[in-house]
């Protein structure tokens, strides 16, 4: 069993991809389609009995239909007269049964393509839910987008494609079938005509499937560009070099749009070719079959509707196959991008966080991003419960990367991080960090109302509000609140433009203080805001103390004068430690950056 998916991965890659999102699904398309073909196989059948008929015959016979004569013979079995009436009749049957199935299997393709987008945008949600973020930070953000938006369309698009292609190799199979079961020599000239075509069109899906990888590369580059784009306009706009980013746009669309434009004028290649072939392969096959091969007429006029159909068919496959290859390169993009994802996937423990009750500790903690990037070396420090600890020292000192070692977001090379004596590798993560509140230089606000940003669209229940209303009152902001016209249904805006950065960041803290957490992070809170704005938050976050363990990144270093205790760090080791008044008599670099910032 294992030799066979291994050659199906190898040899048809695209398939297994489809099946393993699709599974039984898949196989109901394939074999809707091959009852189509067999009906309209059936049905083109009933077109000889009319030809015999036609051309004096009272009654049709099974003569000139090859092996196919039994649908002839079994109707005059069941004592029916095969006249011109029933001939028509039972023509009409096979394609009235054909329409339905074709409107079934049509309904069927829909509905298989929604639930395909559905259940491809949900997993890569939950895969990139679980992906490292280690791995993260150093990923092409612009590529990530590409692949979570534009390339699941055109992904989508692909299985639309590749489906079809499925669905023309098994009608040029029946019609085959059909054809060999008439005249086998015939039949044989449908199989080299066919192979011919196929020849000629190889090239073309050489070039197309290329062409596609480069615009999926195109497209991502594109998309990075974009999110630089947004997140800096303010930057480029004040300092006049927004005209200049914007060309750099330009110049990628530019290459999109060439690549386009390159697989546009392919397929209008394969279009136009399509016709001319199809009618010159048939007249060729004629002229064999009847000069050369001295084949009966009669036995060519009911082989040519299936040959036609066989060659339209195939004309049909490479037109949806040129097609699916102008979009394989972003289903290769999504493959890896999926593979990358659960590779990348964090490591997650099974014991569930419930609350910090005594202790977190780093014991022996060395941490890199690579073998010789040793940002933090033989770490070791013990935060106890509702302390307020600070830390402090040269951008590069391994401030943050410690504390996103505590909070899981990295795992440490070497030592470990426990947590009320257990693990941290052990817990699980997610219910571990829904106790960690986090708060930035840039607070996160959403494009929603303010009692959205704060709850994170909790249900406005009379519990979720009151909860509500007490974080906003513990953050300060509950008196600005009340005098908006619509309370904490006032819409925030993108990024919070309606608000001040004092006022954002106090929206920011009461989101935390809403979760119930036990871990608060202050990563340069204040830095952003001017001194008294930062003085009037500081006083929040001062009340704060003794309620959560507290943990400060801070530049300035009036914020942290009433932690509990100072660590000073420095090329990723702690260097001094006390509170503050301690740190300054005992530490002289301490004391120097005390004396800079004239505290």
């Amino acid at each position: 069993m294992k030799p066979v998916k291994s050659l199906i991965k190898k040899y048809f890659s695209s398939f297994a991809y489809f099946y393993r999102h699709l599974r039984y699904r898949l196989f109901i398309v394939v074999g809707l389609s091959i009852l189509i073909g067999i009906l309209d196989g059936f049905g083109l059948t009933m077109f000889l009995p009319l030809l015999q008929m036609a051309d004096g015959g009272s009654v049709a016979t099974g003569e000139g239909l090859g092996d196919l004569g039994f649908i002839v013979e079994g109707i005059n079995a069941l004592g029916v007269e095969l006249n011109i009436k029933v001939a028509l009749l039972i023509l009409f049957l096979f394609f009235s049964l054909k329409g339905v199935v074709v409107y079934f299997s049509s309904v069927f393709k829909v509905i298989i393509s929604r639930y395909f987008i559905s259940k491809l945008r949900i997993s890569l949600t939950d895969l990139f839910t679980r992906y490292s973020f280690k791995i993260f930070v150093t990923s092409d953000v612009g590529r990530i987008q590409n692949s979570l938006t534009g390339e699941i369309g055109r992904v989508t698009n692909a299985y639309r494609y590749y489906s079809e292609c499925i669905q023309q190799s098994i009608m040029i199979l029946v019609y085959t079938v059909f054809v060999f079961m008439v005249d086998w020599r015939f039949a044989l000239l449908v199989c080299i005509g066919g192979g011919i075509t196929n020849m000629l069109y190889g090239s073309i899906y050489k070039k197309t499937k290329q062409l596609s990888a480069e615009l999926t590369k195109n497209n991502s580059g594109y998309q990075g560009l974009i999110i630089q784009y947004i997140a800096n306009f303010k930057y480029l706009k004040a300092t006049g070099l927004l005209k200049k980013y914007a060309h750099k746009l330009k110049n990628k669309i530019k290459e999109i749009e060439e690549n386009s434009k390159k697989m546009g004028v392919l397929n209008a290649r394969v279009t136009a070719l399509r016709e001319p072939m199809l009618i010159g392969v048939v007249c060729l096959v004629i002229l064999v079959h009847i000069f050369i091969l001295k084949g009966h007429l009669i036995s060519v006029m009911i082989s040519l509707l299936f040959f036609y159909r066989a060659l339209a068919a195939l004309m049909n496959l490479q037109n949806r196959y040129n097609s699916f290859l102008a979009v394989s390169g972003s289903l290769d993009n999504i493959t890896k991008f999926e593979q990358e994802l659960r590779e990348g996937a964090e490591k997650e423990g099974i014991k569930e966080f419930e609350k910090l009750n005594n202790a977190i500790e780093v014991q022996n903690v060395d941490f890199g991003y690579d073998e010789s990037d040793g940002i933090l070396k033989k770490l070791n420090l013990r935060i106890d419960k509702n302390q307020s600890v600070a830390f402090v020292g040269e951008s590069g000192s391994g401030k943050t990367t410690l504390v996103n070692l505590i909070s899981g977001l990295l795992e440490p090379n070497g030592g470990q991080i426990k947590i009320d004596e257990t693990n941290l590798s052990d817990l699980k993560k997610s219910s571990y960090q829904l106790r960690i509140g986090y708060i930035a230089q840039e607070p996160v606000i959403f494009n929603d109302t303010i009692f959205n940003n704060v709850t994170f669209w909790a249900e406005p229940t009379e519990e979720n509000k009151t909860k509500f209303y007490e974080a906003i009152t513990k953050a300060s902001i509950a008196e600005f609140i009340g005098t908006l016209k619509n309370k904490e249904n006032t819409l925030l805006g993108n990024n919070g433009i309606n608000l001040s950065g004092g006022q954002k960041q106090r929206i920011s803290i009461a989101r935390e203080l809403y979760k119930d957490i036990d871990i608060l992070i202050l990563d340069e809170a204040t830095s952003a805001l001017d001194s008294e704005t930062e003085k009037e938050i500081q006083t929040n976050i001062d009340a704060l103390k003794g309620n959560y363990t507290i943990l400060i990144i801070a530049h300035r270093l009036s914020t942290i004068k009433n932690a509990d205790v100072v660590y000073l760090m420095d090329k990723g080791e702690i260097i001094g430690e006390g509170d503050f008044e301690q740190l300054t008599e005992s530490s002289e670099r301490f004391r120097k950056m005390v004396e800079l910032q004239e505290i």
